[in-house]
């Protein structure tokens, strides 16, 4: 179904235009939880794009869950967790890996263990989560210095700058120690991006060359598995550790499973315990982790494949409201940009978000569709497997129905 497909009814939106006006105050950290009044007795259907965390477990992941086999996971007794752990290592081409409760965890326990002193130095992009969004963990509790790359708008940066960008001559006095590169793939901020190959096997050789270790935080690297159409070990084995999440998509409800080498898991778990992560009887969410891994991974297509409809569509929205690249939408995650600069990523959001009599009329029911506000003045929408076609659908139409309203609006000022 295209943009195209819809006509509103040009009544309907003069109507809504008719009504009085009044001055409208927003607030961004309140607009995702609330909306304008939806129309009583209405049907309305939300089709939640704000991430691909918000998904909830199935039926037979939740059997899984209630039927796991525990047992005290601090003392290794956990056959589920074990289990899971294993399966994680051989799925990621390494030793061993840890399940801990998050990802933001993951990353700072890999910080902790490859920066083993205070004051040594990790690279990282200036747009990766590790740096933007995760309260700079890694000074505040591990005493690791950051430097930055400038991320590129594929989420790779560029070899001399990281290379200019490496301390030499330790012991000095005045530097900290480069210890650790840190990735992010896919890259959250520029919108789902897939690492090249090439570009982390060539990091990998200058990483060996200075002594530095590479850790990759792969929140979504299954994303960029399916979408590169390679196993994910084929991508790891250019780093020393990886981070992957386990709720993102692969709708476990919690877990981050960490890779390395042995001796690198094994001193990841005493920064896991220091952190607070040592849990008990951790079968039950580990039982969910293991569905995620072994089921959930091949239907990630279907998420890139939705995405990639929905930012066709609104190219082809008439209004043209939407701008955006297609060649960028690699996987599950879309932004967008608004050519209106009369509308804000703020006022788009809301209005998705709304419900109200003229849109229950053109299009027989009410949609709330939730996004975010991103950096760059950019909307983000993620898919995710709580979103089924028709929901894609639905979203399409309600991006179209208030690129039509803004029209009007518009024209009606002017």
């Amino acid at each position: 179904m295209s943009c195209k497909t819809l006509t509103v009814p040009a009544r309907i939106l003069r109507h809504f235009f008719h009504k009085p006006r009044g001055v409208v105050h927003l607030d961004p950290m309140r607009m995702y939880y609330g909306s304008r009044q939806v129309v009583p007795g209405s049907a309305v259907r939300t089709v939640d794009l704000r991430s691909d965390t918000v998904t909830k477990p199935g039926a037979g992941m939740r059997r899984a869950m209630a039927e796991a086999e525990v047992g005290d996971n601090v003392f290794g007794e956990d056959p589920t967790v074990n289990e899971l752990q294993k399966f994680a290592a051989d799925m990621f081409g390494m030793e061993a890996a840890l399940y801990v409760p998050t990802g933001t965890m993951s990353n700072l326990i890999a910080v902790m263990v490859h920066c083993r002193e205070r004051g040594d130095e990790m690279i990282v992009g200036d747009l990766s989560h590790i740096h933007v969004y995760e309260q700079g963990g890694s000074a505040q509790v591990a005493g690791v210095h950051s430097v930055t790359v400038t991320t590129l708008a594929d989420g790779t940066f560029d070899i001399n700058q990281l290379i200019s960008k490496i301390r030499h001559g330790y012991p000095n006095q005045h530097y900290p120690r480069s210890r650790l590169v840190c990735v992010e793939n896919t890259h959250n901020v520029q919108g789902g991006r897939v690492l090249p190959l090439s570009f982390l096997q060539e990091l990998r050789s200058v990483a060996d060359e200075f002594g530095l270790a590479v850790h990759m935080d792969g929140a979504r690297v299954m994303h960029a598995a399916v979408a590169l159409g390679v196993q994910p070990a084929d991508i790891l084995q250019h780093c020393h550790s990886v981070s992957v999440c386990l709720s993102k998509g692969l709708g476990a409800p919690v877990g981050t499973m960490l890779g390395g080498s042995k001796d690198f898991i094994q001193r990841a778990v005493r920064a896991c315990q220091a952190l607070g992560g040592g849990m008990r009887q951790l079968g039950v969410l580990a039982a969910a982790g293991k569905i995620a891994l072994s089921d959930m991974i091949g239907r990630l297509e279907e998420d890139h494949r939705k995405a990639r409809s929905f930012a066709q569509a609104l190219l082809e929205c008439d209004p043209p409201l939407y701008q955006l690249d297609l060649n960028t939408v690699e996987t599950n995650i879309l932004r967008f940009h608004l050519r209106d600069t009369q509308m804000s990523p703020v006022e788009f959001c809301k209005r998705m978000a709304g419900v109200d009599e003229e849109e229950v009329e053109a299009l027989g029911q009410g949609v709330k569709v939730l996004m975010f506000p991103h950096l760059g003045g950019a909307v983000r929408a993620v898919w995710h497997l709580g979103i089924s076609e028709e929901d894609t659908q639905l979203a399409i139409l309600k991006a179209q129905f208030v690129a039509q309203q803004h029209k009007l609006k518009s024209s009606r000022a002017s």
